[in-house]
């Protein structure tokens, strides 16, 4: 019985690891401008975690031991919120970011390591944990209104808004599904000699800016980079 109850112990704490993705961004001295080389891994771990459906996000910043208490508050938490702002311009929703915590200094013997810069360094971070829905939710599929939508009655001044039609997130690139979409749309349009139209791109989560960036231009224009990207696909097809 003992065993038992240890194996199930063992189980479950498994179990409730497997739902926390965790991810570490370190800093220069002093700073809370986030290094290229860590944004760039930081970006590959939110390229990683954007499909899944969060919980909550928590966001804690560290300094090492230099400095007083109250500067290494205030230090470790501008390195959070530099953290959190690179969460919202990616178009992560604010309501999952639940914790965005400085929290000050971390004791030189946490890490057992005998070179004391190299212990600076990894106490110089922000620590992301991320805490997926679980169980997962069944993903929703949307009927395809799309032809019932372009082939009906328009009326100037009309909006329409497919929602099959998806970019990749922090990208002004389709999903690989909404590419058929598209090309649906741009059969439609081409006999649709009488319609014209304006292409507005759209983006979400963007904490008070705008625009979010673009991930792959490093440029704050998304929406316009989707909305191009819309219009140079479908110029090339009608």
């Amino acid at each position: 019985m003992k065993a038992l109850l240890i194996f199930l112990t063992l189980s479950f704490q498994l179990a409730f690891s497997q739902q926390e993705l965790k991810h570490e961004v370190y800093f220069d001295t002093d700073k809370y401008n986030i290094p290229e080389t860590e944004h760039s891994r930081l970006l590959l771990f939110l390229s990683k975690v954007e499909e899944m459906d969060i919980e909550k996000i928590s966001i804690y910043g560290f300094c090492d031991d230099r400095g007083s208490d109250n500067y290494n508050l205030v230090l470790s938490q501008q390195r959070a919120d530099a953290i959190k702002t690179v969460f919202s311009n990616n178009e992560f929703d604010e309501s999952v970011i639940t914790n965005v915590d400085g929290k000050g200094e971390i004791l030189l013997n946490i890490v057992h390591e005998e070179n004391l810069s190299k212990i600076r360094g990894l106490n110089r971070k922000v620590e992301i944990i991320v805490k997926p829905v679980y169980p997962p939710k069944p993903k929703e599929v949307k009927e395809d209104n799309t032809e019932t939508l372009l082939k009906g009655e328009l009326k100037e001044g009309d909006k329409i808004l497919l929602d099959n039609l998806l970019f990749r997130t922090g990208y002004s690139y389709l999903t690989k599904e909404s590419k058929p979409v598209l090309d649906k749309i741009a059969v439609i349009l081409a006999e649709r000699t009488n319609v014209y139209f304006t292409i507005e791109g759209h983006v979400c989560c963007t904490q008070g800016e705008r625009d979010a960036i673009d991930r792959k231009t490093k440029k704050r224009n998304l929406s316009v980079a989707r909305a191009k990207y819309i219009y140079d696909y479908l110029v090339k097809k009608v």
